[in-house]
């Protein structure tokens, strides 16, 4: 009886301690009852993933390149010694993952961007997931019917469309792929699992369903400015030496405004006539060679029914077929901004200007996710911008808000046609700071002149708009001022000079003083 109580009590102690064993998650997060449990465990098993119950996998985190290229090496058992260095700009061959890397930008599988850079702790959208994965396995085969959200023109299209035929991308329940969503990690583990085992293809939707998001495609194209800032020149082809920064793609104006001198900078009037931002809707006019003629969407003149016109290196533009009308906006109010390709502000994509606008995707902790228009998601700072439903939402401004705005620039040198924070002229500043309190008003002073409404210059306010002309006020139009208070106006004089307040009623400003207009109600 004893040896049966004692043989008893051993096969109890056995079965618990099995028990335990099977129910031991494969990560803190990944639970015998998550869904991609099988995929992992596959992957693990692999040698692909390192399955560690003490840590989490970060399941609903989203993914780098750096982590996306070690599972691919280890995918396709790639020989990552004695790589050619690919050269990155940002990684050097002592970092302790340069194998990698090297192995997969060899390989023609994840690339550097156009700067040269790897970045290896970046994210990356679903879209280039597609083309990754694409890539690796060398995957074949086309949609019958595409996710209603992936347009044929993506450049990520056919990509997206493999994985679909091949049964390696199922969507979401709403038939779509969410392409420019950032992918996590977990669904680049199943994709990968999908691709090597057959077993686990045409499964349920994705653990984790990004909600609906608010970017559409579009049966309708629009041309975006994909650079930080581009100036538009009279005539195509007349830019200096001097002038490459601000030309090449991407785009430099700080390091252009800071390399002219004063006699290059005098240089530019005439030849250059207006900015356009990044994100910008502009219609291209004309081509020749590799210029575009363009028409700012947002900058009135009465010459041209598109837009304010002028030439850009056809580089700076993107052609997009991404609908955005039902998402909010961003609209940097910081003196310029940063936009980071991850949220630990490792990886700097561009610098973008005050008043630049671009839809938000998604609200989260201190960050914005806005789309930009050629490289998907990007983030931005809550603190650097406000947010709205859309432009017509934006809040009318007060007097107040108005002078204040255009105070924080003070001391900003001198642009000849500048609308951006890294360089205005007269009237760029105060186009660009009525833009960001949500009023369009025309582009150069002398239209400016010709709308809003008269102000006679006993009745002057703050936000008032005063203008000067020759002929001792009488003739055209040539620069324009903000009036602050107290006969006093902040203005941007000329290239000689820099952002700053002055008397209204003194020299040639009281010489040539031709009137004021209201644009506040």
């Amino acid at each position: 009886m004893k040896k049966l109580v004692v043989f008893l009590a051993f096969i109890m102690v056995l079965f618990s301690s099995l028990t335990n064993a099977s129910a031991a998650p494969l990560y803190k997060d990944v639970g015998d009852n998550h869904p991609a449990k099988a995929e992992l465990d596959f992957l693990a098993s692999k040698g692909i993933i390192s399955g560690d119950p003490a840590r989490n996998f970060g399941v609903d985190t989203e993914i780098t390149r750096l982590e996306a290229a070690e599972m691919i090496v280890k995918s396709l058992g790639l020989d990552t010694s004695n790589q050619p260095d690919p050269n990155f700009t940002d990684v050097t061959a002592g970092h302790a993952s340069f194998p990698i890397m090297a192995t997969v930008a060899n390989s023609g599988i994840i690339v550097a961007d156009e700067n040269g850079a790897f970045n290896p702790d970046a994210y990356f959208t679903r879209g280039e997931a597609a083309i990754f994965l694409v890539r690796s396995f060398d995957l074949k085969g086309t949609a019958k019917t595409p996710f209603a959200d992936v347009s044929p023109t993506y450049w990520v299209a056919d990509a997206i469309s493999t994985l679909q035929a091949t049964s390696i991308a199922t969507g979401y329940p709403d038939n779509t792929f969410k392409p420019l969503a950032n992918i996590t990690k977990v669904d680049f583990a199943v994709f990968i699992a999908r691709i090597l085992n057959p077993d686990f293809q045409v499964k349920a939707p994705p653990v984790s369903p990004i909600p609906a998001s608010c970017e559409k495609p579009s049966k309708t194209k629009t041309m975006k400015i994909n650079v930080q800032v581009t100036s538009l020149w009279h005539k195509p082809g007349i830019d200096r030496p001097v002038d490459r920064p601000s030309i090449a793609t991407p785009v430099d104006i700080s390091k252009w405004t800071k390399t002219m001198n004063l006699k290059q900078k005098w240089w530019l009037v005439d030849k250059t006539d207006t900015q356009a931002l990044f994100g910008d809707e502009v219609v291209v006019l004309q081509k020749s060679g590799k210029w575009s003629k363009i028409a700012v969407k947002d900058q009135y003149v009465p010459y041209q029914k598109e837009g304010y016109p002028g030439w850009v290196p056809t580089s700076h533009l993107f052609e997009t077929s991404t609908d955005t009308s039902d998402c909010s906006i961003a609209i940097v109010n910081a003196k310029s901004a940063t936009l980071y390709s991850d949220t630990k502000k490792k990886n700097k994509y561009i610098d973008i200007s005050y008043t630049t606008i671009l839809p938000v995707i998604k609200e989260e902790g201190e960050w914005l996710h806005v789309l930009t228009p050629q490289n998907g998601v990007k983030y931005l700072a809550k603190k650097d911008a406000k947010v709205h439903k859309n432009y017509a939402a934006v809040p009318k401004p007060t007097q107040k808000d108005i002078v204040n705005s255009a105070k924080t620039f003070l001391g900003l040198p001198y642009l000849w046609a500048g609308t951006s924070s890294f360089g205005f002229d007269c009237s760029g500043i105060i186009y660009s700071v009525y833009k960001n309190h949500g009023i369009l008003i025309p582009r150069d002073s002398f239209y400016q002149a010709t709308k809003g409404t008269a102000v006679s210059k006993s009745n002057l306010q703050p936000g008032d708009l005063v203008f000067f002309a020759g002929n001792g006020g009488k003739g055209k139009v040539y620069h324009v001022g903000l009036y602050i208070g107290d006969g006093k106006m902040l203005h941007a004089p000329n290239a000689s000079d820099k952002v700053k307040i002055e008397s209204i009623t003194a020299g040639v400003y009281k010489r040539n003083y031709s009137g004021a207009r209201r644009y506040l109600d």
